[in-house]
């Protein structure tokens, strides 16, 4: 674009400039740029600012040619608007039109006088009404029947996500419950300002039709189309957005279906906020402090699951720490669910005896074969492994010379199946006295391969490729389990409050529970 082109433009409403001793730095709302290394910055600003009004670019060509740099970023860093484009001035129709009410206990408290001048600076023009709606230490924002509540409770302050009303009370009453209301302290005038702050704009962004600030500065740890809370807290003075996925599902977005995660990176992604540290409805998924060779091992509270990688591991291990708490089994889809389901029917159903696999068919399997010496080799554990023929797969099993149980497995293959049961042994015997072992199976397979490529010269020997193999028997394979264990889905519901909270941030993040009886 020319100088001569800029009276079509103007600077972006919003945008913030800082002149510097040798420089400028701009300011949007989506990003922001600073330019150094010149006295002469500073005056060639504001000669830019008079172009940008009057639309006449001056005739000296240095100038020019200057002028034409400082617009090149503008653009770059999207700080121009069209001239035309009167969509900042709809947005405050939008907020001049509105009616805001600052709802509160005590409408006189600093929290609630903070926000109402936040809203006034936004071009509110905001009325304080004293309501029960909110406990004591917190607010409710409204306006065209939007609202965000705003507090502080034991461990944060916190701002919900716009929502109905009643959506802002309920999420406030969840935090609540969270970050424990109980041992709230008062927060400072630093810590009351931020939040005021933070809850007035996220209102004004919802009334005049901008986008939410937490939907800015594209952090990869929240969830496309899942709420986010901001919480805040006074020593250190911060504040993060944290996915939130809240028990009560009100509002037509929060209760909407959410698609399954496609691929075992998103997965994780989901696993993240389920394990969020001050709002997650499960322990964290990770693999801490525990040891990662030869096998990977994670932990989500009480749970250590073992995998051939630790992203599996922390897979298995929210899934598992999720089904003891529900009494259902999880999966992140239908096909992970019924894998996992199915696998855990069948091993109740153990094949009539006299099938046993010859041990040179499953050892020839490289990851049956690196699996079982890493066992009995590399760890020294004293063991068998016994491989049977069913009518649907083979089932293996790793007991030691006391015939106790170390590992076990259901799959397609018997190479599949020693592989996995071994695979359990090992992770067993390297966590021994860290927690319950979970289960590592092939239900896995399918979404730790979507979308992977793999070279030529790969095989078996690899893990990806292998789980490759595993994925694409597992739909043939499930249905012969189906006809063995006869396992149908029935309904299922939360038995209590805590139940209700964490099937509400599993459905939220898309996941499978998966309610079945044979």
């Amino acid at each position: 674009m020319s100088l001569d082109d800029l009276a079509a433009w103007r600077l972006r409403p919003g945008v913030a400039v800082t002149l510097l001793s040798d420089g400028i730095h701009l300011r949007g709302r989506r990003s922001s740029v600073t330019l150094e290394g010149s006295r002469a910055l500073p005056a060639l600003w504001r000669m830019l600012e008079q172009v940008l009004l009057s639309g006449q670019a001056p005739v000296d060509s240095k100038v020019r040619a200057a002028l034409g740099t400082i617009v090149a970023q503008l653009h770059a860093h999207d700080l121009l608007v069209a001239a035309d484009d009167d969509t900042g001035a709809r947005r405050l129709r939008a907020v001049a039109s509105a009616e805001w009410r600052v709802l509160a206990p005590d409408p006189s408290s600093p929290l609630a006088q903070a926000a109402g001048r936040a809203l006034a600076r936004g071009g509110a023009t905001p009325s304080y009404v004293a309501s029960g709606t909110a406990r004591a230490g917190q607010i409710v924002l409204t306006a065209q029947q939007v609202a965000v509540a705003a507090g502080w409770c034991g461990r944060a302050a916190f701002v919900t996500a716009p929502g109905s009303p009643e959506q802002a009370g309920a999420d406030a009453a969840a935090l609540d419950a969270r970050l424990g209301a109980d041992s709230a302290a008062a927060p400072g005038t630093a810590l009351t300002a931020l939040i005021a702050g933070a809850a007035a704009q996220r209102l004004l962004c919802a009334v005049a039709g901008s986008p939410d600030p937490a939907d800015e500065g594209d952090d990869q740890r929240l969830l496309p189309g899942r709420p986010a809370v901001l919480l805040a807290t006074a020593r250190p003075l911060q504040a993060e957005y944290h996915c939130w996925l809240g028990p009560d599902l009100l509002d037509p977005d929060r209760a909407a279906e959410v698609a399954p995660p496609g691929t075992l990176a998103e997965a994780l992604r989901r696993v993240a906020a389920l394990g969020d540290e001050l709002v997650g409805v499960l322990a964290p998924a990770l693999p801490a402090a525990l040891p990662q060779l030869p096998a990977a091992l994670a932990s989500c509270g009480p749970i250590v699951a073992g995998g051939a990688r630790v992203d599996l591991a922390r897979l298995d291990a929210m899934c598992r720490a999720a089904e003891l708490r529900l009494g259902t089994t999880v999966g992140v889809d239908p096909l992970h669910a019924w894998g996992r389901a199915l696998r855990q029917a069948a091993m109740g159903r153990p094949p009539a005896a006299g099938a046993t696999v010859p041990e040179e068919q499953w050892s020839a399997h490289p990851q049956a074969r690196h699996w079982w010496s890493t066992l009995t080799g590399r760890l020294g554990v004293q063991a068998g492994l016994h491989v049977v023929r069913g009518s649907s797969g083979f089932h293996a099993a790793v007991r030691d010379p006391s015939s106790r149980l170390l590992g076990r497995a259901v799959e397609a293959t018997a190479g599949d199946a020693a592989a996995f049961a071994a695979l359990a042994a090992t992770a067993a015997a390297q966590s021994a006295g860290t927690g319950t072992t979970g289960r590592p199976s092939g239900a896995s397979a399918s979404i730790a391969t979507a979308g992977a490529e793999f070279a030529g010269w790969e095989d078996d020997g690899w893990t990806m490729k292998w789980l490759a193999g595993v994925a694409s028997r597992e739909l043939a394979f499930q249905a012969a389990l189906r006809r063995l264990t006869g396992l149908r889905p029935v309904p299922w519901r939360p038995a209590d409050a805590d139940a209700r909270a964490v099937a509400a941030g599993l459905h939220g993040c898309g996941f499978t529970l998966l309610g079945s009886t044979p």
